[in-house]
């Protein structure tokens, strides 16, 4: 019973902490609206003088729509993250993957204002894909991320974000920066590979 109660906690921990994170988008992208964009959208211009543009970036919105689907998104990666029983170093990692999806920008310079939560929302998605196939326990688990990471590549293909820094499409009233899902993507990526294989390291070494 002590195990089974220690497991429930755990859970309950990781779950509060993934919901904290996608708390903190949507209080903030909420809050922001009611603020002067310029004073925290990305900028790589004051990249290394106002560090801050890596985080509140993404509580930038430039349309009634385009915060309305940012707030639909977050909600859907929060529900993910609790459906999957993500734990709390699963957290983490959508948090440090959060700034490094903005500075990723900094490969398109010519994008002189970004702002937008959709690439924290992909790097949240990826995170929580490559968590399952690298720690759960269960096969379907591992197959439903790899299925989430295959769909979340499909998508980026499909965007080419390769291609012009800015996109306009009959869809959006905003201009959409494909960039920004796959920096998102590769930093929630990188920092979730990085955390599971740092927790299953030190589980062996127990």
């Amino acid at each position: 019973m002590p195990a089974v109660s220690a497991t429930a906690e755990s859970i309950l921990r990781g779950r509060q902490a993934w919901l904290a994170v996608a708390a903190a988008g949507l209080a903030g992208s909420l809050l922001a609206w009611w603020l002067p964009a310029t004073l925290l959208d990305w900028q790589p211009a004051l990249a290394s003088s106002e560090p801050w543009r890596a985080f509140t970036a993404a509580w930038v919105h430039w349309s009634p729509r385009h915060l309305a689907a940012n707030l639909a998104g977050v909600l859907a990666v929060a529900a993910l993250g609790w459906v999957a029983r993500l734990p709390a170093l699963a957290a983490l990692a959508w948090v440090l993957a959060w700034p490094l999806t903005q500075l990723g920008l900094l490969l398109r310079p010519e994008l002189a204002h970004y702002g937008g939560l959709s690439g924290v929302l992909h790097a949240g998605v990826v995170v929580a894909a490559v968590w399952l196939m690298l720690t759960a326990s269960k096969g379907l688990q591992r197959r439903i991320g790899l299925a989430i990471a295959l769909g979340v590549v499909t998508k980026l293909w499909l965007e080419t974000p390769w291609g012009p820094a800015l996109r306009t499409s009959a869809e959006w009233d905003i201009a959409v920066a494909p960039l920004a899902h796959a920096t998102g993507a590769l930093a929630g990526a990188s920092c979730a590979a990085l955390l599971a294989l740092l927790a299953r390291a030190r589980r062996m070494r127990w």
